[in-house]
């Protein structure tokens, strides 16, 4: 295991730089916890990146356009890592796909849905990744559990988590019994 305080070196000797890196992990289809169990396993078995913490799985209510479905499992996972953020987005895609998540339904029930919500303090926008997330500092079922892990954490170009979570309605945001783990 690669020791998260020096940073990595690659082939070349170039320094690659260490960034913490925030992923949102959501299921409200099939047994929600073991899924979120299996990606949590998932993401920390990918090379050269170091989980650092998990919040407490909560429940909560779906938001968007498809409001008629299942409460969702969410939680939060902070890890750091050297991999650059497109390559992240594909292994966390990769996650998605191996554990039954279909696109048919746009904002719909699914098995696993995780978000790359920040790459160190990154700001990028391309077709298919925007950092921070687009919505993060608008949804409580992200910044209450990340906040819980990370407090006084900042949404690079926004605010801080702290503010952020007084600024959101949380009502539909409560802690669950349920437990995942890391590994």
């Amino acid at each position: 295991m690669t020791n998260p305080l020096v940073p990595d070196v690659d082939t070349l000797g170039d320094l690659k730089p260490i960034a913490k890196v925030v992923f949102s992990l959501g299921s409200n289809q099939g047994n929600s916890v073991d899924l979120l169990q299996s990606a949590v396993n998932a993401l920390a078995d990918t090379p050269d990146l170091i989980p650092v913490d998990l919040s407490s799985v909560y429940v909560t209510q779906p938001v968007g356009e498809v409001p008629d479905q299942p409460d969702f499992l969410n939680l939060v996972m902070v890890a750091e890592t050297t991999i650059e953020p497109r390559i992240l987005l594909e292994r966390v895609h990769a996650i998605e796909a191996g554990l039954g998540r279909t696109r048919d339904i746009p904002g719909g029930p699914r098995t696993m849905d995780i978000d790359l919500v920040v790459v160190g303090r990154r700001q990028l926008q391309t077709e298919t990744l925007t950092l921070p997330h687009p919505r993060a500092h608008e949804r409580a079922f992200v910044l209450v559990p990340w906040q819980e892990i990370d407090p006084g954490a900042e949404l690079p170009g926004i605010g801080s988590i702290d503010d952020l979570v007084a600024s959101v309605d949380a009502s539909g945001v409560r802690r669950s019994d349920e437990t995942v783990e890391l590994p």
